[in-house]
């Protein structure tokens, strides 16, 4: 589950329909006024788009140059309808849509008491300014406060089960749609989800599900196992390009159906036996199989909407959900709103009405939103303010805990001299870890030699590079760059937001960009990107090196090293080793639980030793904010999985 990294901006800097997604990535960050001429896009709960002006942020009393900048965490006050006290009773709409204003030259005190505006103009802007607030007013939802706010981080690359990788996506997926089992709120443990109970053939190999008798979308159309098979196949299918589609080929044939070997959807190991009864076929014993029945690639998609929509299914009103909450609205760089899904199997037990997931990767902003009470949750670590982490996490409403999450960094392999693994080598033993976390992340972040992280079940990971200048040094002088020498330039990519989410990324960037120049002698340009090119970049191997980080989806080393395997869609490093290959998929046959942790242990040395397509940096710890006294349903487990219909609010 690839980055924990998200952006938001303030309504009045929406999207608007005819920009360019990639020519708005590099707009939305040139001020808060910039696009203030442009239109919004709002589905709402309609079946086409509605556009309308966004509402403008308060600018105070002083009129605004169009290059002045806007407090973006006033903004977000004011726009969950708490005012900033600096601000009451004197809030100017934003005219800059319409003309440039410029704060007086002459100063207040010097001007001439007896200097007289022209009435004429004064009553044009009058009109003006009268005509602009009532086509906005027209234009504003009045809607209710949600029961539940949460700030979820930047804004969804996708909501499709097959194609989402990031956690914040997972969270609102997660709540959509259900699989065969779903996690324990507590424990993060699978337990019945669509399946009430299954049974399990003595090799473990064959598993027979039992579907609930009372499923249906939220539509009211009824859920059957042939609707589990068109899900599966679908992830897999190579048309769909999921990212994920790994997680099923423990499924008999599954791996070949994707690469194309072969075209038969029905070799693959899953069968509706009759509509309420589902069979699987593993191609080897898979401890944690149940855990990935829970995993958002694995849920269950209406296959009704995709066929009538295609790629734009999504945009279907009403949109079928088969899990415990149903979209109301997903309004670009503003929120998801959910609502609960009364024909949900266990409907009796969603705890809260309507929740609103706000994309805000500001962490002033979101500090703020939560302060005046306009969030009651604010999760993950890259939302605390970095310069506020030693103070907040000793208030009772800020909440630590470890979990198992690695932060990393990538080598694109395929070039040079990235392609030399004394380069790359060399590089990673130039990185004082310690210093990361000691100086920059400050949280209780663990530094690290190794990927997988430290309490995964049933594994103890070996010793990676270490922290080793001088060798460093030397390897590089025999890849022939001996002091930096003809060491060619080159990029490091990590996410970016001009509302400050990716503030730790930065520092973290700056601060190797320094060991490197002064262990190594080589050069770095930084190269920040906004989340959804990053994502893309990633995905097409279009960087040199960049930052990166990985949530384990189930407790147990295989999260962690499958991803390094030659035919994954997480790989995103060119990076292909036979062996290691070899010793994953012979760890993954093995039901002798010390022989299978010699086998992990073996690939792992490759990835952090031998070969280092990455270098591990540190481990997460998790960090969110939210009153407990008023919060409920929300327990700290080593997935840091919180679904959202074990959450309520008191009142």
């Amino acid at each position: 589950m690839c980055g924990i990294d998200r952006y938001r901006a303030p309504l009045g800097r929406m999207m608007p329909m005819h920009v360019n997604p990639a020519r708005w990535a590099g707009l939305r960050d040139n001020g808060p006024l910039a696009l203030s001429r442009d239109y919004a896009v709002d589905f709402g709960e309609h079946t086409r788009p509605r556009v309308c002006r966004p509402a403008p942020p308060p600018v105070g009393t002083e009129a605004l140059d169009r290059h002045q900048t806007v407090d973006h965490s006033n903004t977000l006050v004011w726009l969950a309808g708490r005012q900033p006290q600096h601000a009451r009773a004197r809030v100017l709409p934003d005219l800059t849509a319409s003309f440039r204003l410029r704060t007086p030259a002459t100063p207040r005190a010097t001007r001439p008491r007896n200097s007289l505006i022209p009435q004429r103009g004064l009553q044009f802007a009058l009109l003006l300014l009268i005509s602009i607030c009532g086509l906005l007013s027209g234009c504003v939802r009045n809607e209710p406060r949600a029961d539940l706010v949460i700030v979820n981080y930047v804004e969804p690359e996708s909501l499709d089960p097959a194609l989402i990788t990031g956690v914040a996506e997972m969270r609102i997926v997660s709540a959509m749609f259900e699989g065969l089992t779903r996690l324990d709120p507590q424990t993060a443990a699978p337990i019945p989800g669509m399946a009430e109970r299954w049974d399990i053939s003595p090799d473990g190999r064959v598993y027979t599900f039992y579907l609930r008798s009372n499923l249906v979308w939220s539509t009211g159309e009824p859920i059957n196992a042939n609707d589990i098979v068109y899900s599966w196949i679908r992830a897999l299918d190579p048309a769909t390009a999921s990212d994920y589609a790994g997680q099923l080929f423990y499924l008999k044939n599954a791996e070949d159906f994707t690469s194309g070997k072969i075209k038969d959807p029905s070799l693959v190991g899953v069968h509706a036996l009759d509509p309420f009864t589902l069979r699987v076929e593993l191609n080897n014993p898979t401890a944690f199989w149940l855990d990935l029945c829970a995993f958002p690639t694995l849920t269950v998609v209406p296959r009704q909407t995709i066929a009538k929509y295609g790629d734009r299914w999504l945009m279907a009103r009403p949109l079928p959900s088969s899990g415990p909450y149903e979209m109301v609205a997903w309004r670009i760089n503003d929120k998801v709103r959910l609502r609960k899904n009364p024909r949900y199997w266990d409907a009796a037990n969603t705890k809260t009405e309507l929740v609103d997931l706000l994309p805000i990767s500001s962490p002033t902003t979101a500090l703020n939103l939560y302060e005046t009470g306009g969030a009651d949750i604010v999760w993950d670590k890259d939302l605390v303010p970095n310069e506020l982490v030693d103070v907040l996490k000793q208030r009772p409403d800020f909440h630590s805990f470890p979990y198992l999450g690695s932060y990393f960094m990538r080598f694109n392999v395929t070039r040079k001299p990235f392609d030399d693994v004394r380069v790359r080598q060399a590089l990673g033993l130039a990185i004082d870890k310690q210093r990361i976390t000691r100086k920059i992340t400050r949280a209780g972040e663990i530094a690290t030699d190794h990927f997988t992280p430290d309490g995964v079940a049933r594994y103890r990971p070996p010793k990676g590079l270490g922290y080793d200048p001088d060798r460093a040094r030397k390897l590089l002088a025999e890849a022939g760059f001996p002091g930096g020498k003809g060491f060619p330039r080159f990029q490091y990519m990590y996410n970016a937001a001009s509302g400050g989410a990716a503030q730790v990324h930065e520092k973290i960037a700056v601060e190797m960009q320094e060991m490197w120049r002064d262990e190594l002698g080589i050069d770095v340009e930084l190269q920040p990107t906004e989340w959804k090119v990053y994502l893309a970049n990633q995905s097409k191997m279009d960087f040199e090196t960049c930052r990166a980080s990985w949530i384990g989806d189930y407790n147990d080393a295989d999260t962690f090293l499958n991803i390094f395997l030659s035919n994954s869609g997480n790989n995103r490093t060119g990076w292909k080793n036979e062996r290691y290959d070899e010793l994953i998929h012979q760890a993954d046959c093995e039901n002798d639980l010390a022989k299978r942790e010699k086998l992990f242990q073996e690939a792992e040395t490759i990835l952090v030793r031998d070969e280092n397509p990455i270098i591990p940096l540190y481990f997460y710890v998790g960090f969110s904010y939210y009153n407990n006294t008023k919060i409920k349903g929300i327990y700290a487990n080593i997935l840091d999985n919180h679904p959202l219909n074990a959450i309520w609010k008191e009142r």
